[in-house]
């Protein structure tokens, strides 16, 4: 009975390696995330003052990190597979902490730039998402995923709402270089808390693979997906070039009390979301959800149109933005998780995650660019638009089928074999598309969950197994 007790808790449970793993990774990109965010509540109020300042400068400082992180992220992620994860992940590491520095001794918005987009060229979160798949088995890294999704998450609402207070007791320059720390404490996490990895593997269902590249940019669906997350991102730091300044000088709240708005109203935020995950994901009304999401942020901007001077309706607002945001940001990986093919998710999420961070550089930039011409009526007005365009291309977005991804251990398997073993596994009940791997001695597969035959399914799985 003991020994059937420690297998189920082996299997459906992670093991003390994969815990200590797991904590350490979330640590690692937790600090991480946590240093990019601390700016964003708080840097326009300070960029004024920099020599050189203009709205659309401070907007690209803003963003800057975003296009370093697009163009580089893949990259490093497929040279970690070369020379090791630790390597990629510890120059990304400095890279980020320098870039830290830069910008924390630079007077000038031209230097505050630099720093920023030297930050963004530390692009570790492939990196970091592969050694997560090295150090799990294939059953729990969903599970482990969720968990540094999470915590990227967890430490966005901290540095909204810790910000605006370490800005009053250190300034802008001191975020800088407390990110910097932070970045040197990941290190020393990377090295002292995380396994050694002696050999990396490559994992389908987390890293890009460039020979699959066009069939993704190919598909229609993904590419909705990957539009949408540009969007969301543009929309996220179009906004906060403007709304801290907004606050200050139309509403008269003293920056001091920023952060006692945006962690009440982010936490507030995320107890409204849940319900309508629920109804998402639970319910099959996904599509339903993402249109009202979507129309939810157009009725946070047009709100800030008309009303930015009153901060009731800013608060009002700011709920709404924070609700569909985290909503979006939510069930965006999910859907691309859902449309991608089978053995094809890294790829989908590699073009999906560089989307996001030139969305962050786009809206930094532009948004900076109209508030300079345009004021805060424009700005906010700008990003209505952005809003209706993406409402277009979500209201004819098809349905997304309800098929998740999972991950079965064959075994070794040579490659004539698992051409034959794919075809016999989509005869099974449920499994709507799979791709045999003889290299990593798994399938990736796409299944129904309410049709899924699953007593064939480990039927198969033993015998190949066995």
């Amino acid at each position: 009975m003991k020994s059937d007790k420690s297998k189920r808790q082996f299997t459906f449970g992670m093991t003390p390696l994969e815990r200590r793993s797991i904590l350490s990774l979330i640590g690692i990109y937790s600090l991480r995330m946590l240093g990019l965010f601390l700016i964003l509540p708080v840097f326009s109020l300070y960029a004024h003052d920099l020599q050189g300042a203009t709205p659309a400068l401070i907007g690209l400082a803003l963003g800057a990190y975003g296009i370093t992180q697009a163009l580089l992220q893949i990259p490093f992620g497929l040279l970690s597979d070369r020379i090791g994860r630790k390597p990629i992940i510890t120059a990304g590491l400095i890279l980020f902490a320098l870039g830290s520095v830069v910008a924390a001794m630079a007077n000038t918005i031209t230097g505050v730039i630099i720093g920023r987009a030297l930050q963004g060229s530390g692009a570790i979160a492939a990196a970091i998402m592969a050694l997560v798949a090295d150090l799990t088995r294939e059953e729990q890294r969903t599970k482990a995923m969720a968990l540094i999704g999470l915590s990227i998450g967890a430490s966005f609402a901290i540095a909204l709402g810790v910000g605006p207070v370490l800005n009053r007791w250190i300034g802008v320059p001191g975020l800088f270089w407390m990110t910097a720390v932070l970045a040197m404490l990941a290190i020393a996490v990377l090295h002292l808390g995380v396994p050694q990895v002696t050999i990396p593997r490559h994992h389908l269902d987390v890293e890009p693979t460039p020979k699959q590249f066009l069939r993704i940019l190919g598909d229609s669906q993904i590419m909705r997906l990957a539009l949408g997350i540009f969007m969301l991102h543009v929309l996220l730091t179009a906004t906060f070039v403007v709304l801290p300044i907004s606050l200050r000088d139309e509403s008269g709240l003293d920056p001091v009390y920023h952060g006692y708005i945006y962690l009440p109203v982010l936490i507030v935020s995320i107890l409204t979301m849940v319900p309508f995950i629920i109804l998402a994901e639970k319910k099959h009304h996904m599509k339903e959800v993402f249109i009202g999401a979507v129309i939810t942020l157009g009725l946070a901007e047009i709100t800030w149109i008309y009303f930015h001077a009153s901060l009731t309706a800013t608060v009002i607002a700011l709920w709404l933005f924070f609700s569909a945001f985290n909503l979006l940001e939510a069930t965006l990986p999910s859907l691309v998780s859902k449309q991608s093919p089978a053995g094809s998710k890294g790829t989908a999420m590699g073009v999906y995650s560089t989307c996001q961070f030139l969305g962050a550089f786009v809206g930094g930039w532009s948004g900076g660019a109209v508030y300079g011409h345009f004021s805060f009526t424009g700005a906010f007005t700008f990003c209505a638009g952005i809003v209706g365009v993406w409402l277009y291309f979500a209201a004819t977005m098809k349905p997304p089928q309800y098929l998740r991804s999972h991950i079965l251990a064959v075994g070794k398997i040579d490659p004539e074999e698992a051409q034959h073993l794919a075809k016999r596994l989509t005869e099974i009940a449920g499994v709507a598309d799979a791709v045999v791997v003889a290299e990593e001695g798994v399938a990736y597969l796409k299944v129904d969950d309410e049709q899924l035959d699953q007593t064939a399914l480990d039927q198969l799985s033993a015998n190949k197994t066995g």
